[in-house]
């Protein structure tokens, strides 16, 4: 806090940035006792390792639903190699930053995945790594012709570099932050409606993101703007005039119907209606046997 004038254009008034910041976990709002100015472990544990070639440590957040949904998806398509045991990461209790999972993942943050049929077990970090890892490995959900997959990944990484605005600024601001801050929401507001735009335009010409294929680009982009658009993050649709982004609910819709995508939103998920919660998946009839509701009822 500096000792300057007041200025009432500050929040909080008299707030004037020091010339050196120093990290306060007092302040951030409901996450801030999950986020630091630092990198690395804060204790040992190893993660476990269950039965399946792909060990996936993760929770339904938007990023980490990617994976799931991608892993289902392989699996109705045939692929019994991408058969997985998902572990849940609580990231309220700082499991993210136990030893094991920072050697997954270096950068603390879930999803991470970790491929054991290979000699030496590949760690993948980063969900849009972790879509074109997987759909390089079964060649599936990435198109062949050099053109469409071009398309598909630009799509792919325009979600990775759009999404920090929408859920660290767009969410934060609107639904977490401790306070609202009418310039913070107005501008991160304003940048989400322009890439909803950008949606609406590209989807009023294309079934899909990379044309009349279904892709990870449209797994990405979906576990965000899908979900933002159909009401599931933040309650911000009628904020944001969901409605009026016709071609982006026709797209997120048709995609909501899809079996795997159905299934992948349940997997690691911890909140909403208990049939709706699969904590953790280790075979694909816990499904039917261990949703929160048969579990409770146990």
């Amino acid at each position: 806090m500096s000792n300057s004038a007041t200025n009432p254009e500050n929040h909080p008034a008299d707030y004037t940035p020091p010339k050196v910041w120093k990290w306060d976990s007092k302040n951030g709002g409901e996450w801030a006792s999950i986020n630091r100015p630092i990198a690395g472990s804060t204790h040992d544990k190893a993660l476990p390792v269950g039965k399946h070639p792909l060990q996936l440590y993760s929770l339904a957040t938007p990023n980490g639903i990617k994976v799931t949904i991608m892993l289902e998806e392989l699996l109705s398509m045939g692929h019994t190699g991408a058969e997985y045991d998902a572990y849940l990461i609580k990231i309220g209790d700082g499991d993210q930053f136990s030893s094991g999972f920072v050697d997954v993942n270096p950068n603390s943050k879930i999803p991470a995945l970790l491929d054991t049929t290979t000699e030496t077990p590949t760690r993948v970090f980063e969900s849009g790594a972790i879509l074109l890892y997987l759909a390089e490995k079964f060649d599936a959900l990435l198109p062949k012709d050099p053109a469409k997959r071009t398309e598909c990944l630009s799509w792919l990484f325009w979600q990775m570099g759009s999404a920090p605005y929408l859920g660290g600024g767009f969410g934060h601001f609107y639904a977490y932050a401790p306070f609202k801050i009418e310039y913070c929401i107005d501008r991160f507001t304003m940048e989400v409606k322009r890439q909803l735009d950008v949606l609406d335009r590209h989807l009023n010409d294309n079934e899909y993101m990379a044309g009349d294929e279904y892709s990870i680009a449209d797994i990405a982009i979906w576990s965000w703007y899908g979900s933002l658009v159909m009401n599931r993050s933040y309650d911000a649709a009628e904020f944001l005039e969901a409605e009026s982004y016709k071609n982006v609910l026709r797209w997120a819709k048709q995609i909501d119907k899809r079996e795997a995508v159905q299934r992948g939103r349940k997997v690691n998920r911890t909140w909403g209606d208990l049939d709706s919660q699969l904590h953790e998946r280790h075979d694909a009839s816990d499904f039917e046997l261990k949703t929160q509701d048969k579990v409770a009822a146990e």
